[in-house]
């Protein structure tokens, strides 16, 4: 480089000299002024210098030849992806109270127009060892008020042996398929109500590490364990202070002060082709970890899921396709005997409070680009000491048409029916706009 840098120089002074020297030659001796003069032999002397430096050039050794390998810089951040998500949502609700029935952070939450969520994602290699990630959060709530949060920042190993990798940093943590999905890659514009029963309205993450092996198989399987904080408002079935609306008692300030204080969360994960046109991913979770209810409460919660793809073998642009998703929780959480929340003369007794969920959606790509699809789910709760909405049984059935006019954009169009057992049906339609600057990393099948 330094080289072609020197022969347009040499070529660039050169030319001028020539021009000088051809000018001088065409006009009579006596019309050259001194200045004139001193700016030729300048150019001349620069030339010649020139082409004294490019001739040590020519003649040393090439530097990058001459070094060992081992002294060769080792590849560093050479890139960074940036990328901005903006979604817009637009409905109504026969509700007017809408998070009564949208309790997803991210799902609509007024009667006219919401801001849920618009992501600036950040990814890119750090060194030979790790790449980088970060999804920076701002929404806009129901009164209108901005929020910003650091939704995810985290390292991911990319040279660790025995087909192993390190996760470290703020994440979501891997339980079913759709808690570590961003809310662009949703298939509708809210969350299933088994996840907001399960994590809450912002579904679990946490600070912490996840270890993951990828099976020596001839077909996929993985792995995987994360432990990380049991404390914080994305752990709402652990030390959440939000855990109170779950176990209706005081909350008890549990310090970390053993293994069992934090919250462990393993996952087993496969998928096989059944034929060259259909493909099945099967996968089981837990998440295990103290409550705070009481100094030796825990909470345990398990889960399945099941993804099923067809896709035809002529397809254009993916489509068109047919998929299926299920997932089924239940939750064990062991409350011990707290004081009431409500009525502070009242001892609540020690029991185990239990619910379940479950939700299946139908995906139909019919041409490039649209999609029409179809969601149903409930939760549940058995009966307690004590009332509590947020264990409520309820259930919704969403049907939507998804149009993107391209891989940056996309129109959505979803109703729900939802129906609270001692309240009633409700009716919502809501619309969706989406839009996406930028190079955005690709996500997990």
């Amino acid at each position: 480089m330094r080289t072609r840098r020197t022969t347009a120089a040499f070529a660039v002074v050169g030319g001028l000299c020539l021009s000088a020297q051809y000018a001088r030659a065409q006009q009579p001796p006596d019309s050259i002024t001194r200045r004139q003069q001193r700016a030729i032999d300048s150019l001349s002397a620069a030339m010649r210098a020139m082409q004294s430096q490019l001739d040590s050039l020519a003649r040393a050794p090439s530097a990058s030849a001459a070094a060992p390998a081992a002294a060769q810089p080792r590849t560093t951040g050479a890139y960074m992806n940036v990328s901005f998500v903006g979604l817009t949502d637009f409905g109504w609700s026969t509700e007017p109270n809408v998070p009564a029935l949208q309790v997803g952070d991210h799902d609509p939450h007024v009667r006219g127009f919401t801001i849920p969520n618009a992501e600036l994602a950040l990814d890119g290699t750090v060194d030979p060892y790790f790449k980088g990630f970060a999804n920076i959060v701002y929404k806009i709530d129901r009164l209108g008020e901005t929020n910003v949060e650091l939704e995810e920042m985290y390292l991911l190993s990319s040279s660790l042996p025995k087909n192993l990798q390190l996760k470290a940093g703020q994440y979501f943590v891997d339980f079913g398929r759709q808690n570590t999905q961003h809310p662009h890659a949703w298939a509708f514009a809210d969350e299933p109500l088994v996840l907001n029963r399960m994590f809450g309205p912002d579904g679990l993450r946490s600070q912490g590490v996840r270890l993951s092996w990828l099976a020596p198989t001839s077909w996929y399987t993985e792995a995987m364990v994360s432990v990380v904080n049991s404390a914080g408002a994305t752990t709402s079935s652990f030390r959440s202070d939000e855990s109170t609306e779950i176990h209706g008692g005081r909350l008890l300030e549990r310090e970390v002060l053993r293994a069992s204080d934090m919250l462990i969360v393993p996952r087993l994960a496969t998928s096989f082709d059944l034929t060259e046109t259909q493909t099945v991913v099967v996968g089981a979770s837990a998440a295990l970890g103290p409550n705070n209810s009481g100094p030796d409460a825990s909470t345990q919660i398990y889960g399945v899921d099941l993804y099923w793809k067809w896709k035809s073998p002529t397809a254009h642009q993916g489509f068109p396709f047919v998929s299926f998703q299920s997932e089924a929780m239940t939750r064990s959480y062991d409350a011990a005997a707290r004081i009431s929340a409500e009525t502070p003369a009242v001892t609540l007794p020690a029991e185990t409070l239990k619910d379940q969920g479950a939700y299946a959606q139908l995906l139909w790509g019919i041409k490039p680009l649209l999609v029409a699809g179809i969601r149903g789910g409930f939760v549940s709760g058995d009966a307690a000491a004590f009332d509590s909405d947020l264990r409520a049984d309820r259930s919704r059935l969403s049907t939507d048409l998804t149009w993107l006019p391209s891989e940056f954009s996309k129109f959505r169009v979803q109703y729900n029916f939802d129906h609270r057992k001692g309240i009633g049906n409700d009716h919502s339609l809501w619309f969706q706009l989406e839009f996406l600057m930028g190079a955005h990393a690709a996500h997990k099948f």
